[in-house]
Order: C-alpha cells, then structure tokens, then sequence
C-alpha cells in the first residue's frame, strides 16, 4: 500500500523540523543523518526519499528554522521593530532557552565551512531578514544597518563566555538599532 501523498509531505516536514533544530544549536559537523531521523522519530531509510545527501537536508532546513523562528518571533508580540528586535537580542534567545533559534546567527561560522548551495540558502535567509526588517524601516539601508546588529550582535553575545561582556553587547545592539531608526 503507497503512502498517500500528504503523508510524504509530513514526513518531510518532521524530517526538516528535527534538521533545523538540531543544526541551528550544534551545527552541521557536529549532527548526523541518525540523531536527525531520531529526532524526526523515522528510519534513516525515510531520509533517502527526500533528500539527495546531508548537504541537500541542510540548505532546505536552513530556509525551514528560518521560517520557524520567524513565526516563533512575531508570535510572541504585536509586530514593531521595538518588539522584535528586543525579542531576537534577547537573553533568553542567546542561551538558546527558546525553541527555534534564528540560523543567520547561530550559524554564521558555520556557514562559511559549506557547500555553494547552502552558502547560497543562506544568503537567501538573509536578504529575506532585511526584506522584513525594512518593513519597519521604510529604508534599505537602515534596513541592512539593523539586521546587522541584530544578527551580527547575537551571534557575537552567543560566542562570549564572560556573560556581563554579552549582555554588554546585547544591550549595546539595542540601543544603536533604536538610535539608528530614530534618525
């Protein structure tokens, strides 16, 4: 009996759910095929079915933890720059205490290591993040200014093992992204 068509749909769906969290928090060296399956609750024998190799899975649930964390963003409050930005330089989003982490920080070094498709996804993501961070803006390059500070701030603060020198910088983002937008 074949599986009807929404099924596979699913299954891919849990398969780049169980991806994006798992090499959003511990990167894509770091995670196999098996604990992402495990995670997916499938067989590694469902991977072969929707992805051509690790590589593939990786580019396709880049672009999915950025849409979950996204929805995990603007769920969380009314949709203001104010609100968003102190949701993403957040604390708690550094410690990675929330569910989906946003991949354009957590996973700028690890970017670099990949492969032209993943590179690419990437670069995707991130013209994405400052076509929605011009929503606010009204100005591509105000825009460009403050997805750089919020990415670039929290990917810096995750790195840091001094936790005041973090905070520092978090609330050092903040305050030049609301002087940045009060121009």
């Amino acid at each position: 009996m074949a599986w009807h068509k929404q099924h596979k749909t699913q299954t891919k769906d849990r398969i780049l759910t169980s991806a994006a969290e798992l090499f959003t928090r511990y990167g894509f060296e770091n995670v196999s095929i098996n604990q992402v399956m495990t995670k997916a609750q499938l067989t590694r024998g469902a991977f072969y079915a929707h992805f051509d190799s690790k590589s593939d899975l990786h580019a396709q649930a880049l672009v999915k933890a950025a849409m979950l964390a996204k929805e995990q963003n603007t769920s969380l409050s009314p949709q203001c720059l104010t609100t968003v930005m102190q949701n993403y330089l957040s604390k708690a989003h550094r410690d990675q205490q929330i569910q989906h982490l946003c991949p354009l920080a957590f996973l700028a070094a690890d970017i670099n290591q990949q492969d032209p498709q993943v590179k690419t996804t990437y670069t995707q993501i991130f013209k994405g993040f400052i076509d929605n961070t011009n929503q606010f803006t009204q100005d591509e390059q105000t825009a460009l200014q403050t997805s750089i500070l919020m990415i670039g701030g929290l990917a810096l603060a995750n790195a840091l093992n001094d936790t005041n020198l973090s905070d520092s910088v978090l609330n050092a983002c903040q305050k030049a992204i609301i002087k940045l937008t009060e121009l």
